[in-house]
């Protein structure tokens, strides 16, 4: 694998990781058809532990079958596959080596209603399994916040120290937070910057809306306002500036199901506002997989386009 000078520069960024663990993030980068452009398409199906197997997959039969995802992923050509324990068990040893996966080491599951997740998958399960990286989700704004946040630190000094990446879900929510709250801009940038500060290597948060939430944030922004905050692009580009100014890997979820337009547009507005790519599951997964491939496949050559055109 030889890699590219852009991803020769991501790496340079992480300057205190041993060389396991830059060779794990550099799998990732350097798989699939968007290998080398420094911007990635992750397949997660956590879904089934957030929602139950109808709401995940009844849509589309197929998904049932932990299999269909690993191929899923590997025909679409994404970057990496993200999946709870038992998922990726199923199938680990037909798959192995066709594609990075990132073990989700913790779940939360419908049937609770507090913001919280229980560890479900170990650093030694990622051994074992062959994963490049672990998957943690932390609720910023949560009653719960700082045990997840301590549990993440403790797992992520772990995998570190044996070569693998961290991957961390930084999603607001908790009793501070409304709907509106939970995908606010200061609200996921400042959800984006915790994750970066608990030693995050790629940072997975919600595409951002245009509302400030807290009224202390306000006045700040109201005295050093976001440029071309009602365009995507330019709330992704604050997002990423709370990443270290960029030099921390970000990801933003597909959400709900949305339509291709939708997705094509989102994609556009990731590359131009200098995220790294998108991390998709219920908008692939609970279609046919024809209609998946072809989703994929756009948001893909959207990507690659963006890339030639505007080369980060």
């Amino acid at each position: 694998m030889q890699l590219t000078p852009k991803v020769r520069e991501i790496l340079s960024w992480y300057e205190s990781d041993n060389p396991g663990t830059k060779g794990n993030l550099a799998r990732i980068l350097m798989q699939g058809r968007l290998g080398g452009t420094g911007r990635m398409v992750i397949l997660p199906v956590d879904q089934g532990f957030e929602h139950g197997p109808a709401r995940s997959f009844a849509p589309n039969p197929a998904a049932y079958d932990p299999r269909y995802h690993f191929e899923l992923a590997i025909e679409a050509g994404l970057n990496a596959y993200a999946a709870p324990l038992g998922m990726i068990e199923a199938g680990a040893s037909t798959f192995a080596g066709a594609i990075p996966t990132i073990l989700k080491v913790n779940s939360s599951n419908s049937l609770s209603t507090t913001k919280d997740q229980a560890v479900t998958g170990s650093v030694s399960d990622a051994l074992r399994l062959g994963c490049s990286a672990i998957g943690f989700t932390i609720y910023p704004g949560s009653e719960y916040q700082f045990e997840m946040m301590e549990e993440l630190r403790e797992m992520a000094e772990e995998a570190k120290s044996v070569g693998l990446a961290v991957v961390v879900w930084s999603y607001p929510r908790g009793p501070m937070l409304d709907k509106v709250g939970e995908t606010a801009l200061d609200i996921c940038a400042y959800a984006a910057h915790m994750a970066a500060l608990l030693g995050a290597h790629i940072i997975k948060v919600k595409p951002p809306t245009e509302a400030i939430f807290l009224d202390a944030a306000k006045k700040t922004y109201e005295k050093s306002p976001v440029p071309d905050i009602n365009d995507l692009a330019g709330r992704i580009r604050h997002v990423v500036q709370a990443c270290f100014n960029g030099r921390r890997l970000v990801v933003f979820s597909g959400g709900e199901a949305g339509t291709n337009e939708a997705m094509m547009a989102m994609a556009r507005g990731i590359h131009q506002g200098g995220g790294n790519g998108s991390i998709i599951g219920r908008n692939t997964f609970q279609r046919p997989k024809a209609e998946a491939l072809a989703l994929l496949s756009d948001i893909i050559e959207t990507y690659k386009a963006e890339a030639a055109a505007n080369p980060a």
